[in-house]
């Protein structure tokens, strides 16, 4: 007659291997979430100065809603063009990318996303906007998009997109 123990040891074995396996994949997963954070942080400090380097002031960093967040929100007080009665409320989503990825990040926002965006400005406006100043922005709201690509060696390619969605 087989002995049980030897089954029992057995399947232990392999109901241990299986949890260590899963153990080592759920750290993993933890780890490259954090690295996903960190990246996606410097993006936003890099995007950061180059609104600031373009003359716009930083009302707003990841304002968080229900709906989702927002990256950062600005003021342009004299936007390109001078064609503005006023100021102008610029909702900027940062997509950062190391080179070599799938996608390039300023590839990084379609139509539902967009959508998104408009939803979460006119929350933002509702929420932080309006109670300040009683009156919707002159200048109105844009959104843009700010691509950061990090490659393998020098310096970040920062780019920007004024109204991209």
């Amino acid at each position: 007659m087989p002995s049980h123990t030897g089954d029992h040891a057995r399947r232990t074995a392999g109901e241990e291997a299986a949890e260590k396996a899963a153990a080592e994949a759920a750290r993993r997963r933890r780890e490259r979430q954090r690295s996903a954070a960190a990246l996606g942080r410097y993006g936003e400090r890099l995007a950061v100065r180059r609104l600031r380097e373009a003359g716009l002031a930083v009302l707003d960093r990841n304002w968080r809603c229900a709906e989702g967040e927002l990256d950062i929100v600005a003021r342009e007080d004299a936007p390109a063009g001078g064609r503005s009665a006023g100021p102008v409320v610029v909702v900027c989503e940062v997509k950062t990318r190391r080179a070599g990825g799938p996608q390039h990040p300023m590839a990084g926002v379609g139509p539902a996303k967009a959508e998104r965006l408009r939803r979460l400005a006119a929350r933002w406006l509702a929420e932080r906007w309006l109670p300040a100043h009683g009156s919707p922005p002159p200048g109105g709201v844009r959104i843009d998009l700010i691509g950061v690509l990090l490659p393998d060696r020098g310096p970040a390619v920062v780019q920007h997109a004024r109204g991209a969605a």
